[in-house]
């Protein structure tokens, strides 16, 4: 692995992080419990550490703040845009899973 110094390696991630946030922007096909199902995050998951990392900086970020800023808009007007209902076999992976998410 290249030798990256702090700072740059700080720019590197957070451009990977805004990346990530675009593409899942894009990708609305792509349902939460899916993600949650598939890889064990999802798009409130980012918006949650988002809200931690700022936390951590003494910086006030409320949980609807937060959602906007990974989803590019109000969760609740991305919800009635792009959510849909989960299935039945989308649920009980989920329950299997048990994940901490709210």
């Amino acid at each position: 692995m290249p030798d990256i110094d702090p700072d740059t390696r700080t720019q590197l991630e957070a451009a990977a992080f805004r990346t990530l946030v675009a593409h899942l922007r894009q990708r609305t096909d792509v349902q939460n419990i899916d993600l949650m199902n598939l890889a064990g995050f999802c798009r409130n998951c980012l918006s949650n550490w988002y809200q931690d990392a700022a936390a951590e900086r003494g910086i006030d970020l409320s949980k609807p703040e937060a959602r906007e800023i990974v989803y590019g808009m109000p969760y609740d007007e991305w919800k009635r845009l792009h959510q849909t209902e989960a299935t039945p076999e989308q649920a009980a992976a989920f329950a299997a899973k048990a994940p901490a998410h709210d």
